[in-house]
């Protein structure tokens, strides 16, 4: 499913969708205001580059970011759960990750934790390994890995 027919299905079923970046810088919600008449689909994208951001923006505890950092599916899925609750959206994805280059021996250049909140519905979260392929090559594999993630979510509701 390209950006197009996820908005059209997005559309036919009533539903909004918010953003949570952090490694992208808003290239996810970029993606979606690509498409002409993404407006009445797209809510709202809240690019959170810093910590401080993630707390203001997001509602993220500082507890989580202080305990695990954040590049972690608590602060990933607190971020989704942000989102969503600071919107009018009904679905709302979340990023964190190390796009590069760099990244420590616990936190490789390449990991990006995914939120998925829905609303009326369970936040799942995931880690993917892109690996150290490259800044550019992960923030990309990482807004596609996010958009299809908002087509599934789409599709199931």
């Amino acid at each position: 499913m390209n950006v197009a027919e996820l908005l059209a299905a997005a559309r036919a079923k009533g539903l909004r969708i918010a953003t949570a970046e952090s490694c992208t810088g808003g290239m996810i919600s970029a993606a979606l205001t690509d498409v002409a008449g993404s407006s009445d689909v797209f809510d709202a994208g809240f690019v959170t580059y810093s910590n401080a951001a993630k707390v203001a923006m997001l509602g993220v505890a500082q507890v989580t970011l202080d305990a695990l950092g954040a590049v972690s599916e608590d602060v990933a899925r607190e971020m989704a759960e942000g989102a969503l609750a600071r919107s009018e959206a009904a679905i709302a994805v979340s990023v964190t990750g190390i796009a590069g280059p760099g990244g420590s021996e616990f936190k490789p250049e390449g990991r990006v934790c995914f939120g998925l909140a829905v609303r009326d519905g369970a936040t799942v979260v995931e880690t993917v390994e892109f690996g150290a392929q490259g800044r550019a090559h992960v923030r990309q594999a990482t807004v596609d890995h996010a958009l299809i993630l908002i087509a599934r979510a789409v599709q199931s509701a």
